[in-house]
């Protein structure tokens, strides 16, 4: 019995590969089929996002419990900066922000209203004054904090860590 619960599953795994994504072809695309394809996550309403299902979520949590313990034994802890940043601030890294700037969300307003037919509108009088940016990544945000947070040489090192989510449309 046991002999044939390994055949059944050598032949669920054969099945699987066959109809992934090869991963030389498509490397990201290869990736999303078997996170799909072994449960741990499910495409959402949202093009680009994902839910992440319990299993894959109980995966992740454990590695970021382990990732974690070892930070913290050399000292670092733990922050969370914002998920919006301003744009200006992409404008003095445009280098750096060069590469993902295609794939950046951008927030415009601060409020919806009713539109009257019982959905919803952006309010056009609720546009921000400066654009705000849906963190690509954290670098930018990061430096002005840490310029506030450094004076001089006894304020370092800074030993920090970050456990954040990250919006790049690659779509």
């Amino acid at each position: 019995m046991l002999f044939i619960n390994k055949l059944q599953r050598l032949y669920q795994n054969i099945k699987m590969a066959k109809e992934l994504t090869s991963r030389s072809e498509n490397y990201s695309q290869w990736y999303n089929d078997l996170v799909v394809k072994a449960g741990l996550a499910e495409n959402s309403a949202v093009r680009g996002s994902m839910v992440i299902k319990p299993y894959g979520y109980a995966i992740w949590e454990k590695m970021q419990r382990i990732l974690d313990d070892k930070f913290k034994e050399t000292g670092h802890e733990n922050a969370y900066f914002p998920l919006f940043i301003p744009k200006s601030f992409f404008s003095k890294e445009a280098s750096h922000v060069e590469g993902f700037a295609k794939e950046c969300a951008v927030v415009t307003h601060y409020r919806l209203k009713s539109d009257g037919k019982g959905g919803v509108m952006v309010d056009p009088d609720a546009k921000l004054e400066e654009e705000l940016i849906v963190r690509p990544t954290s670098e930018t945000i990061i430096w002005d904090t840490y310029r506030k947070w450094v004076q001089s040489y006894r304020d370092l090192p800074l030993l920090i860590n970050q456990w954040a989510n990250v919006v790049r449309w690659e779509m």
